[in-house]
């Protein structure tokens, strides 16, 4: 059974820590040992703590003797994306440009939540610089690549993250999400990712990009990541974007069903995008087992025309923010393509970052409109599988404004500020993952995973990539 545990639930570990019959020690040992064998082939982590993970893990193991665990997260391993501050550990943000010798005193809000929980560190996953692309190499860390095929890219920017679920490394990762880093990277390897509400989690440092830039969990279930947001929501005064706390519990009524909802099916949000038909195919059955389910299904697209120019001038501005202060020498040490995009920033004029502000605006309130119709937006997560390893875009084209085009769907609902998730719905012909994106109404994030919980159950899914 050891050799299994690292790949086992939060939900399953704490059952067996409570009963006695498995021991935080030993998961963690079981993860850190998956680590050793695979992550020479996946390059999914930039840097490993046995000895903090080992520490974490033995303190948790006497809390769980005494009766006095923190919850049903302690004692469980997380990988955290190395954009996140994490006291004691150097957080480069995959870029050389970092000074890894510094004070780190810090842990951000959501990683602070997870300590407190009691979850157990393993150390940090792998980032493009700064989070910039949806794909995972850096000039710091090198090419991360996807367990399903080492060939292909997990997809990025919290593709060390998805990697290291998809290998076994972990049932729980931290990931961030500006315009899709969260659900890329999870449609691209076969696990669950969410972009909470923005505000939901709280943040700091604020990320460069802006109210675009969202934390959430990534897990191999849609139950742990519940379990995750429970912890990551918990208030914490640095950040003032923060919603105000509810004091949800997003575990209670997860199973619930969808009977009597009400979702808009938009296979391709009415763009001119070429979906692969494997991707199509897995797609419309997986929401057809909503209808199954009982939910009313309408295929209608949200109306609006593809919001790709506004969201680069958003993004760029982000990029021009976090490097203009740099020095010349500094600026040598990025990568050449987001160097790129640093100096296609510096084109921009104060009217075209006005004029994206107002689109930006009338696109949220078009969408918070049309969601009252609806319980949930259904899409493809990605319109194609993943692409080959080191490359920001699939195919030979390497303008570094083109982007944003293969990510159609994950990038509008970033300038919305929308919940929306990715729920793995099968492999496609090349026997890579497909996921199919959950878009909810704003602050409806339990609604968005009860609905992912729905599909997940009715799929049944057991998917583990060969070899690992």
């Amino acid at each position: 059974m050891s050799d299994d545990l690292n790949w086992l639930s939060a939900t399953k570990l704490a059952k067996l820590f409570k009963a006695g019959k498995a021991s935080p020690v030993e998961v963690a040992k079981a993860c850190l040992a998956q680590v050793a064998r695979q992550d020479g082939k996946v390059n999914a982590m930039s840097l490993v703590d046995e000895k903090t993970a080992l520490s974490l893990a033995r303190a948790s193991e006497k809390r769980w003797r005494k009766g006095e665990a923190r919850g049903p997260l302690d004692g469980v391993p997380l990988l955290i994306k190395d954009i996140l501050l994490v006291k004691g550990w150097p957080t480069l943000r995959g870029s050389k440009t970092v000074d890894r010798n510094q004070a780190w005193e810090h842990d951000a809000p959501s990683v602070a939540r997870l300590r407190e929980a009691g979850t157990v560190f393993l150390g940090m996953t792998t980032t493009p610089e700064f989070g910039w692309k949806g794909v995972t190499d850096s000039p710091l860390t090198g090419i991360t690549r996807n367990p399903w095929n080492l060939a292909k890219t997990p997809g990025g920017s919290s593709g060390g993250s998805s990697a290291g679920l998809a290998a076994g490394y972990a049932p729980l990762a931290l990931g961030t999400d500006g315009g899709g880093s969260v659900r890329i990277p999870a449609g691209f390897t076969g696990v669950y990712g969410l972009k909470p509400s923005f505000g939901r989690v709280p943040a700091w440092p604020l990320s460069p990009f802006g109210t675009v830039a969202h934390i959430g969990p990534m897990t191999r279930s849609v139950g742990d990541s519940a379990l995750m947001l429970n912890a990551m929501a918990q208030p914490d005064a640095r950040d003032w974007h923060a919603l105000p706390f509810d004091d949800a519990d997003y575990v209670k009524k997860l199973g619930n069903g969808v009977k009597g909802m009400r979702f808009a099916y938009s296979p391709k949000l009415g763009f001119d995008v070429a979906v692969e038909p494997d991707v199509a195919r897995l797609v419309k059955a997986a929401v057809a087992t909503l209808r199954e389910a009982g939910a009313k299904v309408v295929e209608v697209d949200p109306g609006f025309a593809d919001p790709a120019a506004t969201f680069r001038t958003i993004w760029w501005m982000g990029v021009r923010g976090a490097f203009g202060a740099l020095p010349a020498t500094k600026l040598a040490l990025l990568e050449p393509a987001l160097r790129e995009v640093f100096e296609q920033s510096k084109a921009i004029t104060v009217e075209e970052i006005l004029e994206a502000t107002k689109q930006r605006g009338l696109l949220g309130s078009q969408m918070r409109q049309f969601m009252e119709g609806y319980d949930a937006l259904l899409t493809p997560t990605l319109p194609i599988t993943a692409f080959d390893a080191g490359k920001l875009q699939p195919g030979d084209a390497a303008l570094t404004d083109k982007w944003v085009n293969w990510t159609p769907f994950s990038y509008p609902f970033n300038l919305t500020q929308q919940p929306a998730a990715s729920v793995p719905c099968g492999l496609a012909g090349n026997g890579l993952p497909v996921g199919l994106q959950i878009v909810g109404r704003m602050f409806e994030d339990k609604k968005v995973l009860r609905i992912s919980a729905a599909v997940e159950k009715a799929l049944n899914l057991k998917q583990r990539p060969a070899g690992f």
